[in-house]
């Protein structure tokens, strides 16, 4: 397995008080406030993208959509637009990477508000022109037995191969390893549809 780059995921972005009249934050915070917003944000063509979760509105029990927005700028040739990938009923993790070959994404999800309900990953490749799905897969643990906790991402090869890592339950299917945290490698990504390979450890 190729070695790629880790990377430190964080579920929450700080947010800065000092309009409220609460101390600027350290250089620390925001550096790290910076990387988390990195995490979620890529900019690719021109144009920028974001994955975020937005509450839906009415919805009980509580349920979130997940979307990505492609912001209006004047190095941008698409135009702002968005997509709304899925729905959580818990909150869940997101990732956005975006690069030469186009927009990938992956995020944690509670595909029902059933207590019996597991939550899964979903990894997608997004067309940065049209913001349609290309290509979507599951990471699932094997007859639903478990959550997969988490999912952030990563890339090797010079884009052309998308690293999914995070936690988990249970097995996963054809894993090496039956550890609790995975890595999904899939190769070629953005150009076949080639399952991935999972490692834990």
């Amino acid at each position: 397995m190729r070695v790629f780059k880790s990377a430190v995921w964080c579920c929450c972005a700080a947010v800065s008080l000092a309009a409220c009249g609460a101390p600027e934050e350290a250089p620390e915070q925001e550096a790290l406030a910076q990387q988390g917003a990195a995490l979620v944000t890529g900019t690719t063509q021109g144009c920028t993208y974001t994955i975020s979760s937005v509450p839906v509105p009415g919805s009980m029990p509580p349920s979130l959509d997940i979307v990505v927005t492609r912001a209006a700028s004047g190095t941008c040739a698409h135009g702002a637009g968005s997509v709304t990938l899925g729905r959580s009923y818990n909150t869940p993790y997101l990732a956005l990477l975006a690069n030469s070959y186009g927009v990938a994404t992956a995020f944690s999800y509670k595909p029902t508000p059933s207590g019996s309900s597991m939550n899964r990953c979903q990894v997608n490749h997004i067309d940065p022109a049209t913001l349609g799905m290309v290509r979507s897969h599951d990471i699932v643990v094997m007859y639903g037995t478990n959550h997969v906790n988490s999912c952030a991402l990563d890339q090797t090869d010079g884009g052309a191969t998308l690293v999914v890592y995070g936690t988990k339950g249970g097995p996963l299917p054809g894993e090496v390893g039956n550890r609790p945290n995975y890595v999904a490698t899939y190769y070629d990504f953005f150009t076949s549809t080639t399952p991935p390979v999972y490692y834990t450890y």
